[in-house]
């Protein structure tokens, strides 16, 4: 037993000791299968609960060592790349992703668009995909395609759930290119982007279109850089959907410890609505547009949210812990016509050119509140320049802001537009 005692110490003997840990190992691996062996419990599922075959080949594959990728920034290594796609596509088994793609310290040189991922639609469901570099700026990608319009390095149409990134660098060599077209309607979603970084000039950093679940994306200790003739995150591009009320379903991204430090364009655009929260970080446009946009004139926003045509979908925004830099008159921080929903900024600051002449009559918050809202709150916020509401018919609720520290003006200034619908409290301005 093993409570038996050694008559010469006193204590359990070894024998003894090593008999009850192989006993009591023993009974817990019995105790994971209690009924008798060949026959099933009541609870478990019959018939099998994989079906095919595990496929052959590695688990972890090297676009270098095994897809004859060159890194050296000369090279176009897009067949390497797309030859890397096809190998981990191909070892799908039972909608499962089972492979890794390595892509060590080193420039790679893609010139075909889709080369990196390429999912056309109805070719693929599966679930799993991952992206390993070998560090930031150690491991960069260049996608240089011959031409812009309508180029996407990667491009999941309902193909893909579950696509991760790691410690990889994306730079756009030709100016306009994209970087990732997401269609769903309901397979594209729970992407993950950790330690990535994007320069050069895009169009669209990721374009997401569809009717239904392109949701689930995370970005952690990312840095977007380069420019964004739209924005680095476009929800609701409509171009397949045959139905752009339809675009509604685009929820849940994180933005966690950003360096968002890019030239001109926007950071996100969401017309559609969507549920978007960003904590932490430094955010900074350090340039201006090179021309005046249809769509944006000469302004570059970070927080676009127009109101597009949609069904009654979630509408919310959450900003925390974030320090905005608001360098010249063209910069702005949000831009929302959201109809519904909630904005809130929680100790985030943007005063930091609040001492330049520009700063007084700059408006880097701008909204449009109708009946139904959007509810806006600020807390803890030190902010600079003017914030301007827009008179909409029907009257709507008020914007607060609570204990907030008003660098260029006083709470009786500092509001344009519609000012009888904000209130303050506890807060100090000039």
């Amino acid at each position: 037993m093993a409570g038996r005692t050694s008559p010469s110490n006193g204590g359990a003997g070894r024998r003894t000791v090593l008999a009850g840990t192989a006993a009591a190992l023993a009974a817990a691996l019995a105790g994971c299968d209690a009924a008798p062996s060949g026959q099933p419990s009541d609870d478990a599922p019959q018939g099998p609960l994989v079906t095919g075959r595990k496929p052959k080949g590695k688990d972890v594959i090297d676009v270098v060592a095994d897809c004859g990728a060159k890194g050296d920034g000369r090279t176009d290594d897009s067949r390497a790349f797309a030859r890397a796609y096809a190998y981990a596509a191909g070892r799908v088994w039972d909608h499962i992703g089972r492979t890794v793609i390595d892509i060590p310290a080193g420039t790679y040189l893609i010139r075909s668009p889709h080369a990196l991922l390429n999912a056309p639609a109805g070719k693929l469901k599966a679930n799993g995909l991952r992206f390993r570099g070998a560090g930031k700026r150690m491991t960069q990608l260049i996608f240089a395609p011959s031409r812009s319009e309508d180029a996407y390095l990667c491009r999941n149409e309902d193909g893909w759930a579950n696509v991760m990134f790691e410690q990889i660098a994306f730079r756009s060599a030709t100016p306009g290119a994209s970087f990732f077209y997401s269609f769903s309607t309901g397979q594209a979603q729970d992407y993950r982007f950790s330690e990535c970084e994007w320069t050069g000039e895009w169009t669209y950093g990721l374009a997401l279109d569809g009717s239904n679940t392109n949701s689930e994306m995370r970005w952690d200790a990312c840095r977007v850089g380069g420019s964004y003739r739209k924005a680095f995150l476009y929800s609701g591009l409509s171009q397949k959907s045959p139905d752009r009320s339809q675009q509604d379903q685009f929820l849940n991204y994180w933005f966690t410890d950003m360096k968002v430090e890019y030239s001109w364009g926007n950071f996100l655009e969401f017309p559609y609505g969507g549920s978007v929260t960003c904590r932490g970080g430094s955010y900074i446009i350090t340039g201006r547009r090179p021309g005046d946009s249809p769509d944006y004139g000469r302004t570059s926003t970070f927080f676009r949210f127009p109101r597009g045509p949609h069904h009654d979908s979630v509408q919310r925004f959450h900003a925390e812990d974030i320090r905005f830099e608001v360098r010249g008159p063209d910069t702005v921080v949000i831009d929302c016509a959201w109809d519904s929903g909630t904005v809130h900024f929680n100790d985030c600051d943007d005063t930091a050119h609040s001492f330049k002449p520009f700063a007084e009559t700059s408006r880097p918050h701008r909204y449009r509140i109708g009946p139904r809202g959007p509810l806006v709150r600020y807390d803890s916020c030190q902010l600079s320049g003017k914030h301007f509401y827009e008179e909409d018919a029907g009257g709507g609720p008020k914007a607060r802001y609570d204990m907030c520290l008003l660098r260029n003006h006083s709470a009786q200034d500092f509001i344009e537009g519609a000012g009888g619908r904000v209130s303050f409290v506890d807060c100090l301005g000039t």
